[in-house]
Order: structure tokens, then C-alpha cells, then sequence
């Protein structure tokens, strides 16, 4: 094989795949595009292996999420942007291995965090209720 025909070859393989897109061995998931070995989804596109996801894009292994973009491995995620490996979370970005925040944004290995300042648990949970009161 030349170098041509491997061109040509990648070009029609790449030109056939993103037609499909399908949602191969997914299980009861409506209005996902491009997802794979996902379950109970809805409205996801391009994510693999995720579990009771709704309206998250470029994500593999959440479950219990929701509004999420290229975050992986997680639960419990809401409106989260590239976490990972993390847990309860909420309008947080690049935050890894994290538990319990909201609205922060580059943290490691932190919980309780809310504008990634640390708060006790109770104080954290009173602040987050009240927030998610006004927001709506």
C-alpha cells in the first residue's frame, strides 16, 4: 500500500463514520448521537460508556450527570466542563479528582470548595442549597 492509497482509504473510512453516527451498543437511550455502550441516556452526543446522562457532549464514564462537556468519570455531575475523576459537582471546570463543589474551577483533589474557597460541610450545604434556591 502507498501512501496515496492509505490517504484515500482513511479519507472514505473517516467519511463513513461520522455519517453513521449511530449509538452502537447503547441501551434505552433517546436522542443520543455518536454515543456508544451508553445506558438510559438522553439528548447526549459523542460520549461512551456513560449511565443516566442527559445533554452531556464528549463524555466517557459519568453516570447521573447532566449539561456536562469532555468530563470523564464522574457522578453526579451538573453543568461541569473537562473534570475528571470526580464527584458531585456543579458549574465547576478542569477540576480533577474532586468531591462537593460548586462554581470552581482548576482544583485537584479538594472537597467543599464553593469560588474554590473550603468550607465546613454544614456551612457548604447551607450555601449551596440557598444558591440553587436562587438560581432556579
Amino acid at each position: 500500500m502507498d501512501a496515496r492509497t492509505f490517504e484515500r482509504e482513511l479519507s472514505r473510512l473517516r467519511e463513513r463514520a461520522g455519517a453513521a453516527r449511530g449509538t452502537p451498543e447503547c441501551f434505552e437511550s433517546t436522542g443520543c448521537q455518536n454515543c456508544s455502550r451508553c445506558l438510559f441516556c438522553t439528548d447526549c452526543r459523542d460520549s461512551h460508556g456513560c449511565t443516566y446522562a442527559v445533554a452531556c457532549v464528549g463524555c466517557t464514564f459519568l453516570t447521573h450527570a447532566r449539561g456536562c462537556t469532555a468530563c470523564h468519570k464522574g457522578t453526579h455531575l451538573v453543568d461541569c466542563t473537562r473534570c475528571v475523576d470526580s464527584r458531585y459537582l456543579e458549574a465547576c471546570t478542569d477540576c480533577a479528582d474532586c468531591t462537593y463543589c460548586f462554581g470552581c474551577v482548576g482544583l485537584v483533589g479538594k472537597e467543599f470548595h464553593l469560588l474554590n474557597q473550603p468550607y465546613d460541610r454544614k456551612t457548604w450545604f447551607r450555601l449551596v442549597a440557598a444558591l440553587r434556591a436562587e438560581r432556579g
